[in-house]
C-alpha cells in the first residue's frame, strides 16, 4: 500500500489549519501569545485550547439569597472607599462600603490600590458585582475581590476559564475564539456511527462548540469525543506506518546456528523459557523476506542482552554485519565486554566505536566495518556519522531506545540495505503505552529472570535514620559485602538542596578510608571507568554514584543499593537502580531513604517500590505520574495523546479510549486499507487536523 499517492485533502477543514494571524483582529503579537498558550500556531490549536473549568453564577437580588458555595451576581450601591492594612499581616487592601438589597455590604480588594478602585467603583454609583458572598454576622455581608461591571452582559452567568500566559487576557483570548468559532463547519465523520450512539458523543464541531461556549458545567461527553479523536488520529497514523513497514521487502537472514551454539557454550547456562520464546520470534522475523522491526522488552535482569547477542550472531552467520547502539559510552563499553566474552570464542570480531575512539584506532575500526572483517560493532551516536560505512549491515540493535530520537534510530537503520531492526528496553512498557507508542510493532516480552537471581528486600526509611544506616553499612562492608550509595547531584551549590555525590564521598571516605569509590557523569571517562572497575574487582566496597549506574553496570557481588532522597527519582529510575543488586547468589537489599516532610503522593510512590518487584506494575504507575513520550513527534517524555484527556487525571478513561481507538483504527484499515472510502477519506482529514503526515517516513526507524 502506498499512501503517498493520496492527494492533499481540501475542504471544510482548510480554514482550521490556517495560521492564527488569518483571524480578524489577531496580529503578530497576539498570535505569538495565543501560540504560547495553546501550544500551536493554527486556528484549530486555538479551538482545542479548552477551558479548564467553568464559573457558574447565580443572579440574586439580596446577599441573604446568595448560597455560600456559589458565585453570585448582585447589584450594590457604593458609599465610600478607604485604604487599609490587615492587622495580622500588614497586607494592604482597599475596603469599599456599600449596600445591596437593603443590607450593608463590605467589599475588600486585597493588594488593591485606592485610586484604581475609586475609578472602578465611584461613590454614589450602582454596580453589578460577581463573586462569593460571605456572612459577617451583625456587620452584614462581605465580598472578596469581586468582578464589577455597569451592565449585565459583562458578567455572564456561565463563563469558561481558560489557561492563560502572561500578557494574554481572557478578553483577548475570548475575542479570538469567537472569530475562530465562526470558521468551524461540520466535517465528514471519521468515527464509527454505532460508537457515537453508544457513547452519546456529539459531532467534532459540536463538541468544540459545547466546550468553548458551555451552557453549564463542561460536558464530559464532548471532551471524551475530542480525546478519542486525538487518540484515533495517532492510532491510524502509527498503523499506516507499521503496515507499510510490514509490507516492505527485506531479505532473509537464515543463520546456521553454529556461532550461536559456541556463544551459548561459553555463556555456560541454558536459556530461560522467556529467552527461548523471544529468540524464536526474532529468528522467525529475521528468516522471513521482509524487514524486521521488533521491540524486545523485559524487566531488569531478564536477559535481553544475551538474546540480542544471539540475534546479532545469526546476522553474522548469514554473511552480514550487526551493530549495537547504546545511549552512553559507559553502557557501550559494558556491552563490549559482554559481547567480546561471548563472540570472540565464536570467531566473530567485535569492535567499539564511540566519540573517544580516535586517530589510528578509529581508522582501523572504520576499515574493518567497510571491508566486513568486523562482524559486530558496539557504539554510541558515533555509529551513524557519515564517515561510518558498513560492508553489509544486516541487523541494527538499539538499547535503551527511549533515550534516542526516532530520527537517530532511522540514521542507523539506513546504514544497511533493508537492515532488520531490534529495539530493546529494560523499562517494562504498560499495555496502553505499547498501543500509543509502538502501535503495530512486533513485541517480544521477556518474562521471568535468569536462574540464580535473588529477590531484593526493599525498605523505605527516613533520612533521620542515616547514622544507624551508616553503622549497619559498616558491618556489611566488614563482612565483605559491596554497596551502592546513589544520590541525585554531583557537587554542592546546585539550584536545589539535593545531596551531592562529592559531599557524600568525602564523608563516607572519612568513615571507611580506602573502601569508597565515586562515579558520576562529569568525570573523565577513564576516571569513571576506573572507579567502576575498582568496585567490580572489590578494590573498593562502597561506590558513591549518580544515576550513571542506572543501566549497564553488572557487579554480581554487590548486595546493597541505598538511594538517598529517593522521592526525587522517577519510579522507573528507582526500579532500574534497584536492579543493580540481586544479580548474584547472595540475598540483596534496597534502601529508599527519603527526606523529611514526605508528601502522601511521594510516600505512595515509594511504597509501590517496596511492595513489588514487578516492573510492569511499576511501569503502569510511572506512566500515570511521569508520562511516556510521543513516538509520532520528537517529544520523548510527557503524555502521549494527553492534550485533550490527561491520563494522569483520569487513567482508567484514558486506557478505555486508547483501546477503543486502537481497535477502531485496525477495523478501519482492515475494511478500507487504501482509505479511499467515505470514512477512510474522513480519517485522512483527521490525520491532517491533528498534525500527522500519513507517510510519516521517519517512523520506519521504529
Amino acid at each position: 500500500m502506498t499512501q503517498s499517492a493520496a492527494p492533499p485533502i481540501a475542504g471544510p477543514h482548510a480554514e482550521l489549519l490556517a495560521p492564527l494571524e488569518s483571524l480578524d483582529g489577531v496580529g503578530p503579537t497576539l498570535a505569538k501569545l495565543l501560540a504560547e498558550a495553546t501550544g500551536g500556531a493554527r486556528v484549530l490549536d486555538l479551538l482545542l485550547h479548552l477551558p479548564e473549568r467553568v464559573v457558574i453564577r447565580r443572579l440574586v437580588s439580596s446577599p441573604e439569597d446568595a448560597p455560600p458555595d456559589q458565585d453570585c451576581i448582585l447589584e450594590a450601591e457604593v458609599a465610600s472607599l478607604r485604604a487599609m492594612r490587615a492587622r495580622a499581616t500588614g497586607r494592604p487592601y482597599v475596603e469599599v462600603k456599600a449596600t445591596a438589597g437593603g443590607w450593608p455590604l463590605t467589599i475588600r480588594y486585597m493588594n488593591g490600590r485606592l485610586p484604581w478602585i475609586q475609578k472602578l467603583l465611584p461613590p454614589g454609583t450602582r454596580r453589578l458585582l460577581a463573586g462569593r458572598v460571605l456572612a459577617e454576622g451583625s456587620r452584614g455581608w462581605a465580598m472578596l475581590n469581586p468582578l464589577s461591571a455597569d451592565r449585565a452582559e459583562a458578567l455572564p452567568l456561565v463563563e469558561p476559564v481558560w489557561p492563560l500566559v502572561r500578557d494574554l487576557t481572557p478578553k483577548r483570548l475570548n475575542a479570538a475564539l469567537e472569530t475562530a468559532l465562526a470558521k468551524l463547519r461540520p466535517l465528514p465523520e471519521w468515527a464509527d456511527g454505532p460508537l457515537l450512539l453508544r457513547e452519546s458523543w456529539p459531532a467534532f464541531d459540536a463538541a468544540i462548540r459545547a466546550l468553548q461556549r458551555p451552557a453549564g458545567p463542561l460536558p464530559a461527553e464532548a471532551r471524551r469525543r475530542l480525546a478519542y479523536d486525538e487518540l484515533l488520529a495517532a492510532q491510524v497514523a502509527v498503523a499506516l506506518v507499521r503496515r507499510r513497514q510490514r509490507s516492505r521487502p527485506g531479505r532473509a537472514l537464515p543463520g546456521t546456528g553454529e556461532k550461536q551454539a559456541k556463544a551459548l557454550a561459553q555463556f555456560g547456562h541454558a536459556l530461560t523459557p522467556g529467552q527461548q520464546g523471544a529468540l524464536a520470534e526474532i529468528g522467525a522475523d529475521m528468516g522471513a523476506p521482509r524487514r524486521m522491526l521488533r521491540l524486545l522488552q523485559g524487566d531488569v535482569g531478564a536477559g535481553k542482552t544475551l538474546v540480542a547477542v544471539l540475534a546479532m550472531l545469526r546476522a553474522v552467520e548469514s554473511g552480514a554485519q550487526a551493530a549495537l547502539m547504546a545511549p552512553t559510552e559507559l553502557l557501550a563499553r559494558q556491552h563490549l565486554r559482554t559481547l567480546a566474552k561471548l563472540c570472540l570464542p565464536a570467531g566473530v570480531r567485535v569492535e567499539l566505536l564511540t566519540g573517544s575512539v580516535k586517530g589510528a584506532e578509529r581508522k582501523r575500526v572504520l576499515r574493518g566495518l567497510a571491508d566486513g572483517s568486523v562482524g559486530i560493532v558496539v557504539g554510541t551516536h558515533a555509529l551513524f556519522q557519515d564517515a561510518v560505512a558498513f560492508r553489509d549491515l544486516g541487523l541494527a540493535v538499539v538499547d535503551e531506545q527511549h533515550r534516542f530520537g526516532v530520527g537517530q534510530r532511522l540514521m542507523l537503520a539506513n546504514k544497511g540495505r533493508d537492515a532488520d531492526m531490534l529495539v530493546m528496553t529494560a523499562t517494562p512498557i504498560p499495555r496502553t503505552l505499547l498501543l500509543t507508542q509502538w502501535g503495530e510493532m512486533a513485541v517480544s516480552r521477556l518474562e521471568g529472570k535468569p536462574a540464580g537471581r535473588q529477590p531484593i528486600t526493599t525498605r523505605v526509611v527516613s533520612q533521620d535514620r542515616l547514622p544507624e544506616i551508616v553503622a549497619r553499612l559498616g558491618e556489611a562492608l566488614a563482612r565483605g559485602e559491596r554497596a551502592y550509595w546513589v544520590v541525585r547531584a554531583i557537587s554542592g551549590g546546585e539550584a536545589d538542596d539535593s545531596v551531592a555525590a562529592e559531599d557524600r564521598f568525602a564523608e563516607l571516605s572519612g568513615r571507611f578510608p580506602g573502601q569508597v569509590g565515586m562515579a558520576h557523569g562529569l568525570q573523565d571517562l577513564a576516571v569513571r571507568e576506573g572507579a567502576l572497575a575498582d568496585f567490580a574487582a572489590g578494590r573498593t566496597r562502597l561506590l558513591v554514584a549518580t544515576t550513571v549506574v542506572e543501566v549497564g553496570v553488572d557487579v554480581p557481588e554487590a548486595t546493597i543499593m541505598l538511594i538517598e532522597q529517593a522521592e526525587r527519582f522517577g519510579l522507573a529510575a528507582l526500579h532500574q537502580l534497584r536492579g543493580r543488586v540481586g544479580r548474584g547468589s547472595k540475598p540483596s537489599s534496597c534502601l529508599l531513604v527519603h527526606s523529611d516532610g514526605l508528601t502522601e503522593g511521594e510516600k505512595t510512590r515509594l511504597l509501590v517500590l517496596r511492595d513489588t518487584e514487578d516492573g510492569f506494575l511499576i511501569a503502569e504507575e510511572d506512566l500515570r505520574t511521569r508520562g511516556g513520550g510521543d513516538v509520532l513527534r520528537d517529544r520523548q517524555s510527557g503524555m502521549p495523546g494527553g492534550r485533550l484527556l490527561d491520563p494522569r487525571e483520569d487513567p482508567d478513561e484514558f486506557d478505555r479510549l486508547t483501546h477503543i481507538a486502537h481497535r477502531d483504527a485496525q477495523l478501519l484499515l482492515d475494511r478500507d486499507p487504501d482509505l479511499s472510502g467515505p470514512r477512510g477519506r474522513a480519517a485522512l482529514l483527521l490525520l491532517d487536523l491533528f498534525g500527522h503526515d500519513p507517510t510519516l517516513a521517519k517512523l520506519d526507524a521504529g
